[in-house]
């Protein structure tokens, strides 16, 4: 396994499981698949919160109203699972992204 770059903050991902296209397209196209990763990671784990708020997970809307019956471990839900979603394959958003973003750069050059 290696990972997709210094900068960050995913886990490895294994080659095999790069898109065919990422893995052809050398080093830069590995870079910029990692930034769509990324931005979809950033994604998920904002609906995660999200999504924690609304339902109430979080402990903000506990029967008390005085937030005393929060777990100590509600806030650590969201985390826990927007992690979940990208380690198991995201959305699949990023490899859209990253044929956006690929075209891009081709037309600008």
């Amino acid at each position: 396994m290696s990972s997709l770059g210094p900068s960050t903050s995913l886990s490895p991902v294994d080659q095999a499981l790069l898109p065919a296209d990422v893995r052809a397209g050398g080093k830069q196209a590995q870079q910029l698949y990692s930034v769509a990763l990324q931005f979809e990671s950033m994604l998920v784990d904002q609906l995660t919160t999200q999504l924690a708020q609304t339902s109430g997970l979080d402990g903000s809307q506990d029967d008390s109203g005085d937030g005393t019956n929060t777990s100590p471990y509600a806030s650590m839900l969201p985390s826990a699972m927007s992690q979940a979603v990208t380690d198991g394959g995201g959305l699949g958003l990023a490899e859209q992204l990253y044929q956006a973003m690929a075209l891009q750069q081709k037309a600008a050059k």
